[in-house]
């Protein structure tokens, strides 16, 4: 039997691939309910936590994530090794003690299922890989059940990392170094589109009375 976690979804790709759509970054609240909406007990709903909190605050990128296996994790650091990333460049991302103590429940629950260590971290409860197509279907699915109205998908979830990272006034070169992005400029005009903040303090600044 094919867990749905490994079967691919009708077709290999996004069905949003070669649209656009505006970014959508979530709220602290609407991200607790995502999160939320997985069960704390079954084994699948522990491990859907934890990759939404990975993918949240590390910031990675779905191929990203499903591709860590347990070695690239280390706790004692806080880091996450990302051997192959976007253009294949290895990267390491930090992680909050917070997201770590969410993503050990998984890791615990899997070690318990006998789950070897040379299965990805993201694994089905057989320890086959958990597809993206899977992923792009729970994340809207877990959306409408925590009566969220944004259109929720895996980038959104890199989104709402690089927006929180931008109000809490991070360096944009420590922005650019956690997201993998090629260069500052790459990083800016992607945090530009997310947090057009100057725009909005610059207009919010502007005295008007009626």
């Amino acid at each position: 039997m094919i867990s749905h976690a490994q079967a691919p979804a009708p077709g290999t790709t996004p069905a949003n691939k070669g649209r656009k759509f505006p970014a959508e970054p979530l709220n602290p609240d609407e991200v607790k309910a995502l999160i939320r909406a997985c069960s704390p007990r079954a084994a699948t709903g522990v491990r859907n936590r934890a990759l939404i909190v990975t993918l949240y605050r590390a910031g990675l990128r779905i191929s990203e994530a499903l591709a860590l296996l347990p070695k690239d994790l280390d706790p004692a650091n806080g880091t996450i090794r990302i051997l192959h990333g976007k253009g294949d460049q290895a990267r390491t991302v930090g992680l909050d003690a917070g997201a770590w103590a969410i993503l050990q429940l998984w890791l615990d629950r899997r070690a318990a299922l006998g789950i070897n260590g040379h299965c990805r971290v993201f694994s089905t409860l057989q320890g086959k890989p958990v597809k993206a197509a899977y992923v792009r279907t729970l994340l809207p699915r877990l959306a409408r059940k925590a009566g969220i109205e944004k259109r929720v998908h895996p980038h959104a979830l890199r989104h709402t990392h690089a927006y929180e990272l931008a109000s809490e006034g991070t360096p944009i070169h420590l922005i650019q170094a956690q997201l993998g992005h090629a260069s500052v400029a790459t990083t800016d005009r992607y945090i530009r589109h997310l947090h057009p903040s100057e725009v909005v303090e610059a207009m919010k600044a502007r005295a008007w009375s009626l």
